[in-house]
Order: structure tokens, then C-alpha cells, then sequence
């Protein structure tokens, strides 16, 4: 990858220096592995004063939950929670903010209060108002593929060759990007580990990271706490899959993912030091 600098408004990431760490706060009452636990100013201050001090160099704000089989939230109820966060982070940190919408009044109402990146797991296709944000802005934008909606993304989804499939989405989405005036500096793309794939497609996809590094870009990979973790471990409850979140993120990392986004910081941020420092020393000695 060439120098690539992920810039904010208070401070720059350079994704080729260390490994990004995005930390989860959902405020919804139905994520899948934390809903109904920050929904208030004072739960929210304490759990991104928590993901702070784990290590988390941004924190990926979220009111609707994409969770499979997951109902829309009204534009109202999730803006109300986003900027009730946002708010509530802003009054004690400049941390970079990201701010996990599909909708682009909220990500424009976000940023107004203080956030710094929008990701869509639409990958810009949901609200043509997206694009437009985006370019005019000037923010980095996380686009991720996902087949379908959080509603029916896990029907019964098919991939001849999943990475392969994924790779043409993201070119077509950066020639897409490129005609409406957003930048490739401005992109991060994320393969959608767990959103319209299968057990053996998320498998896959990480054993596959280093294909999209063609695309010139940061790659962001979400493994934290997801069902296919669960099917390998046996471990049913979520919450309880924090060192299985562990294991994928250093394959990741290994595998060229410049930034994870993960529940708990804490778990994983020595060990993607590790896997970082070994996937440095790999490219310089090929």
C-alpha cells in the first residue's frame, strides 16, 4: 500500500504505522451482542472512556442495529440516539468519531455535531444523499459489501467465489466513488464479514485479505463477536467471544487489514501489534 494517511479533523491515522482499532459503541436496545447497555449520556461516557483507554483509536458510533433479520429504525429514533452519543463523547474527548449509518441525514447531522467518518454498510447504494455528503465533506467513508439488507442478507446467500465477487463489488464501487467526486483517499473498504455470507464464505474472505490490497486502499475488517466465531468455538453467547474475535483479528491483521473493529479493544490490541510487526517484516523481506 502506498502512504495513506486516514485524516480527521483533530489528528491523522496512518494505517502503515499501526494497526486501527475501531471500537463498537451501539446505542440500540437490540444489537445483537450489547443491546440496551448504552443508551443513556452517563453508560456512553463510561463505555467510550473504557474503549479509550483499551486502546481504541476510533469509536464507531451506531443507532440502528444491522444484526441479521434486523427491522429499520425510523430516521427520527436514530438520530436521536447517534447525536445523544455524540454529544455525550464530545463534552469530554476529540476522538475521532465514526458514525454507522445507512442514512445520509444522520451521518450529516453527525458530523455536524462532531464526527469525523461516516461508514456505510450499504456501500453508498441505500440513499443517493450519501454520495453527495461524502463529496462535498470531504470525510473518509467506509464502504462495505454486504449482499441484500440486515433483513434478509442471511436468506439462503450464494457466492461462486466470494472474494473474487467481493473484489468486483469494491472496484465497481471506487469507479463509482471517482464519477461523483469522493476521492480514493477518502475510501476504507470492508468486506462485510457476517452480513449475507456463509460460514465458509467469512472464512474465506479472511484467508483472502491480501487480494483486495490490489485496490490500493485501507481494508477494514468487523470479525468482533460474530456467529461464524461461535460455530467454531461452541460458544453460543456473544459477549463470550471476545478471544475468538482475538484469533480472527490477527489473521486479519497478518492478512492485510489496516484497521478492525472490535467490542473489546482490550483483547486484541497487543496481539495486532504482534501480527502487524510480522506482516511489516514479511513484505520487507519479499
Amino acid at each position: 500500500m502506498t502512504n495513506y494517511e486516514i485524516k480527521c479533523k483533530n489528528l491523522a491515522l496512518n494505517p502503515n504505522n499501526q494497526t486501527i482499532i475501531m471500537g463498537v459503541l451501539n446505542v440500540t436496545p437490540d444489537s445483537f451482542s450489547d443491546g440496551g447497555r448504552f443508551l443513556t449520556p452517563n453508560s456512553i461516557e463510561l463505555q467510550t472512556k473504557r474503549l479509550i483507554e483499551q486502546g481504541a483509536h476510533i469509536i464507531d458510533v451506531g443507532g440502528e442495529s444491522s444484526r441479521p433479520f434486523a427491522d429499520p429504525v425510523p430516521l427520527d429514533q436514530e438520530l436521536e440516539r447517534v447525536i445523544t452519543a455524540i454529544k455525550a463523547i464530545r463534552a469530554f474527548s476529540d476522538i475521532p468519531i465514526s458514525v454507522d449509518t445507512t442514512k445520509a441525514e444522520v451521518a450529516r447531522q453527525a458530523l455536524q455535531e462532531g464526527a469525523d467518518i461516516i461508514n456505510d454498510i450499504s456501500g453508498l447504494r441505500f440513499d443517493p444523499q450519501m454520495t453527495k455528503l461524502v463529496a462535498s465533506k470531504g470525510v473518509p467513508i467506509v464502504i462495505m459489501h454486504m449482499k441484500g439488507t440486515p433483513k434478509d442478507m442471511q436468506v439462503d446467500p450464494y457466492y461462486e467465489d466470494v472474494v473474487s465477487e467481493i473484489y468486483d463489488f469494491f472496484q465497481e464501487r471506487i469507479a463509482y466513488c471517482l464519477q461523483n467526486g469522493i476521492s480514493k483517499q477518502q475510501i476504507i473498504l470492508d468486506p462485510g464479514i457476517g452480513f449475507g455470507k456463509r460460514f465458509q464464505d467469512n472464512l474465506d474472505i479472511l484467508n483472502g485479505l491480501e487480494t483486495f490490497l490490489d485496490l490500493d486502499v485501507p481494508i477494514l475488517v468487523g470479525p468482533s463477536r460474530k456467529a461464524f466465531l461461535g460455530h467454531i468455538t461452541g460458544q453460543e453467547t456473544p459477549a463470550l467471544r471476545d478471544n475468538a474475535t482475538c484469533g480472527a483479528a490477527v489473521v486479519a491483521v497478518f492478512n492485510g487489514a489496516s484497521i478492525v473493529r472490535v467490542h473489546e479493544p482490550g483483547c486484541i490490541k497487543d496481539a495486532v501489534k504482534v501480527a502487524h510487526a510480522l506482516r511489516t517484516r514479511k513484505g520487507e523481506s519479499t
